[in-house]
């Protein structure tokens, strides 16, 4: 599973790299950048239409900068922004906006524009700013007249799409255990979605599947061990060594049949020996 997220991690930035040379200007300050790859998103060649666009994977980037039907949706959009920012270079993150039930209800981006985290709507095709042209972070947008000025230049943007309750890790929408496991998280670690860089998790299947493997060959790894101490400090039993499995493989292969005989009457009579607790009996050569 390693082996197969490394690949296609690769793959897909090596794609994501492709596109952002293609689409961003390759000398611009980060704020033009963002603007680029915005203007792109709205005005860009035409993609192609997709007969059942839910069939398609909705964190994977290949799928969603080039289906006009994934681009209109704030999901989709946000992530085909975000994964073409960062491969232009750009820090930035997903931000959920929550309904007083903390259901998600949009999904924006930010961007480090200015040393603050700026806000951007990718599926409205918009960097947030105020009235003199400065970028708005999600905490001026609470204000409600900032956030008023700051749509109404956006036509049939929803008033409905505030900034009250946000958050970057939906725990909320894992069934039963998912409001028990934020509260459990907030209490132990107060800040843990600004500790940990989660978007490209969220946001990219083959970044996901990197994480999963490498967390599950830990635990086997660890495992392993665990069970290889158990065995030798409890129950007496020790396992064979890998370079012991190495060492005995190469003398099979390598001896002559004499040698091979020798050694595994050495192997028997040493088991044996143990086993009885009796001295180990000489070998002669007719016995050989």
């Amino acid at each position: 599973m390693l082996l197969c997220g490394l690949a296609w991690e690769a793959s897909t930035r090596s794609y994501l790299r492709g596109f952002s040379d293609a689409v961003v200007p390759a000398s611009g300050a980060p704020e033009q950048t963002v603007e680029s790859i915005l203007t792109w998103m709205a005005y860009g060649p035409a993609r192609r239409a997709a007969d059942s666009p839910g069939s398609f994977a909705q964190r994977d980037p290949e799928e969603t900068l080039n289906y006009q039907q994934l681009l209109r949706v704030c999901g989709t959009a946000t992530n085909a922004f975000v994964n073409l920012a960062r491969a232009s270079g750009l820090d930035v993150r997903r931000l959920l906006l929550l309904n007083p039930d903390r259901s998600a209800k949009h999904v924006v981006a930010e961007v480090w524009l200015d040393g603050r985290w700026a806000v951007v709507d990718p599926s409205y095709r918009i960097l947030f700013r105020d009235a003199r042209g400065r970028v708005l972070t999600k905490e001026q947008l609470r204000n409600p007249g900032i956030f008023r000025q700051a749509t109404q230049i956006v036509p049939g943007y929803s008033q409905s799409l505030t900034y009250e309750s946000t958050s970057r890790v939906h725990l909320s929408g894992i069934p039963v255990i998912g409001r028990i496991l934020r509260r459990l998280l907030d209490w132990a670690v107060p800040r843990w979605e600004d500790e940990f860089d989660w978007t490209l998790m969220l946001e990219r299947e083959s970044f996901a599947l990197v994480v999963a493997a490498s967390f599950l060959l830990f635990c086997s790894v660890a495992t392993r061990f665990l069970l290889s101490w158990y065995g030798d400090q409890r129950l007496g039993v020790s396992r064979m060594r890998f370079r012991e499995q190495l060492r005995r493989a190469g003398a099979a292969l390598l001896t002559s049949p004499d040698g091979v005989q020798s050694e595994r009457y050495d192997s028997l009579t040493a088991l044996r020996a143990a086993e009885t607790r009796e001295p180990l009996p000489k070998l002669t050569t007719g016995d050989r």
